[in-house]
């Protein structure tokens, strides 16, 4: 599924054709591009949204200090970046309807950004190849936080824009803001 996905996506700019090359090259060299093993490897996340209201949901990560999308890596023997970001959108927010957006039918990426991660106790510093997605949810309201230290903020484009500190996930709030305003 992901090699499909990233044979028909079309980067935004240079700096994403960069990143899709570099995941265009880990899907290529025939490993399991999902290990944390690898100094790269793929994860797969979300920016939540309500079609009604034009908001985007935020999740505070304490290891990041930051609010950022859902999402995360694969479990052992999951392979499709759609199913691991519904999964990790669920695990995170409560949230049981999510569907791809604007098209419950077909995900597409909204994004591709590598990342670099900071080592971190026994893990060493490494990069995700992040493949993100747009979902939504006809039931913010259920949105509930999986654990204390990770509260979850429902806010407007633009409010997402000012709590993003990092210039990528600006970006694919951006796009996501463009595919509300698209679909309204």
């Amino acid at each position: 599924m992901l090699h499909e996905l990233i044979a028909a996506y079309r980067p935004a700019d240079a700096g994403e054709e960069r990143d899709v090359a570099r995941v265009r090259a880990l899907l290529d060299g025939g490993g399991d591009v999902w290990s944390r093993a690898t100094p790269l490897h793929v994860t797969a996340s979300a920016l939540i949204v309500d079609p009604a209201s034009g908001r985007v949901l935020l999740r505070w990560h304490a290891r990041q200090e930051a609010w950022l999308q859902v999402g995360g890596h694969g479990d052992p023997g999951e392979t499709d970046p759609v199913a691991v970001a519904l999964r990790e959108g669920e695990e995170e927010t409560g949230l049981t309807d999510l569907v791809p957006y604007p098209d419950p039918a077909r995900a597409g990426i909204v994004h591709v950004v590598v990342v670099p991660v900071n080592a971190k106790g026994d893990e060493p510093a490494h990069e995700h190849a992040d493949v993100r997605f747009v979902l939504a949810t006809g039931r913010p309201e259920a949105a509930r936080p999986e654990k204390p230290d990770a509260p979850l903020r429902w806010v407007t484009v633009a409010e997402a824009l000012g709590l993003a500190t990092e210039p990528n996930l600006r970006e694919t709030i951006a796009r996501a803001g463009r595919l509300l305003t698209s679909a309204a």
